[in-house]
């Protein structure tokens, strides 16, 4: 049996799916296209995937609703989405449902099998530092569980996308230390792309939004101005 990582590509352009395929088979994935949303919705039920590249526009179930299905399922699968749709509230969107990632289009196919790459190399350095992790952790009143993905802030339960848990557990591990945009989007992203320092800015807003008891004014990620920022805590505790 293949051991290669299983990509689903969910896609209507048929010229961009072929593209991709294309680009990705080359890289040594096993790469399978649908074409409709009720198609891409079937084959993420039906088995695990190392990766979906979705569009948002779709015949059928549109990629939203497949974001926010996939998030519903036990098993986690790294979800890029690819969109027409630039503008930043469908980006938001996306995020809010839960993909890890978001290529707008027109995109350099080369940039997002970069991205692709990138993504599995950050999930399975996560899984590697959940195992490493056996028990929870705990900084600045912020507890994080690295196997069951889940946190909590003074004991209240946090609502987080994969992609906040990610970097609220990185600061969590390393708690006062200061980190520029460029370092956290290379250590939680696994990429540094000028001109992606934004996306950073967003995620840290929401986690403000989600953990701080004023987020105009925050005392748990604190910004270190010229520097970057940092999770003011009193070191780490280990159960």
């Amino acid at each position: 049996m293949s051991s290669a990582k299983r990509v689903l590509i969910v896609e209507d352009d048929i010229h961009i799916a072929n593209l991709l395929r294309m680009h990705l088979r080359d890289e040594g994935y096993d790469v399978t296209h649908a074409a409709t949303g009720d198609e891409g919705l079937r084959l993420l039920e039906a088995s695990p995937w190392s990766a979906l590249v979705l569009d948002l526009m779709l015949p059928g179930v549109d990629g939203l609703e497949i974001c926010k299905r996939a998030r519903a399922m036990a098993r986690y699968t790294p979800i890029i989405i690819t969109s027409a749709r630039a503008s930043e509230v469908h980006r938001i969107l996306g995020l809010e449902l839960g993909a890890d990632d978001y290529l707008a289009k027109p995109f350099s196919m080369l940039e997002l099998v970069a991205r692709v790459k990138a993504l599995l190399r950050r999930v399975e350095a996560m899984a590697q530092n959940a195992r490493i992790d056996a028990g929870e952790i705990e900084a600045a009143g912020i507890r994080i569980d690295p196997v069951a993905r889940t946190a909590q802030v003074q004991g209240r339960t946090l609502e987080l996308t994969p992609r906040e848990f990610d970097l609220l557990h990185f600061f969590v591990r390393h708690p006062d230390q200061v980190y520029s945009r460029m370092n956290l989007l290379d250590q939680v992203w696994g990429y540094q792309h000028d001109g992606y320092q934004h996306t950073v800015n967003t995620h840290i807003n929401r986690l403000r939004n989600k953990i701080e008891h004023d987020p105009a004014n925050p005392q748990l990620i604190q910004t270190v101005w010229g520097r970057g920022y940092k999770l003011a805590g009193a070191g780490e505790d280990r159960t």
